[in-house]
């Protein structure tokens, strides 16, 4: 059965120009749906107008007058405490530098494989035997074989032999973690060693040729 509101001979009251109509609905309809001119709740009406007088102190302020520094001069300014920070924690640790000794403690140890098989084991293998760097685990040492050489090697890197400088990417304590762990390595036995690379030349004499 069809409704009789949508019958031909039964129009809509809403639309029918002898029905009493609410004086807040608007005189246009879309397929039988009305509008209601309802006032914008008070609050909202001046929290709006708030944010519009805000955004004309704002580019008055920052703006015209330029009392205050805009996004790219404060990341400026937070990135210039930011390297005083970091320079001040570089400095204070190389002043440490000599009397560190290796850590102990296994929490310490653990972040410090974590690090060196993250970045280290690339170069060094994943057991310290050596790859396109040298081997950690004998007592052959490049540039020097106590616990300070090594933390001091990190630190500064060896640029001439590609070895990276990681007191610009790694934190003091970092270095000092993983220093820690690599001086664990020494006396280990990895299944693929490198040779020992600080060995002077062996005389063999003069040449056949000379």
């Amino acid at each position: 059965m069809l409704n009789r509101m949508n019958h031909p001979n039964h129009p809509n009251p809403m639309n029918d120009a002898q029905t009493p109509r609410d004086p807040l609905l608007l005189d246009h309809d879309y397929d039988g749906i009305q509008e209601l001119d309802n006032k914008l709740p008070r609050w909202w009406v001046w929290l709006f107008n708030l944010t519009i007088l805000f955004a004309a102190g704002y580019l008055f302020y920052y703006h015209v007058l330029r009392k205050g520094n805009l996004m790219a001069a404060q990341y400026q300014e937070e990135m210039a405490v930011g390297a005083r920070v970091k320079t001040e924690a570089m400095q204070e640790f190389e002043s440490t530098i000599a009397s560190l000794q290796p850590a102990k403690e296994q929490d310490v140890l653990a972040r410090g494989s974590a690090t060196f098989a993250m970045l280290c084991s690339p170069c060094h293998a994943p057991d310290g035997g050596g790859l396109v760097g040298p081997n950690l685990c004998d007592d052959y040492w490049i540039h020097g074989s106590n616990f300070v050489d090594n933390v001091r090697t990190i630190w500064n890197g060896v640029p001439a032999k590609g070895m990276v400088t990681w007191k610009n990417t790694l934190r003091p304590r970092q270095i000092y973690e993983v220093a820690s762990f690599i001086y664990t390595l020494r006396g280990t036995h990895p299944k693929h060693p490198k040779p020992p690379e600080n060995q002077a030349p062996v005389k063999t004499g003069p040449s056949e040729y000379e």
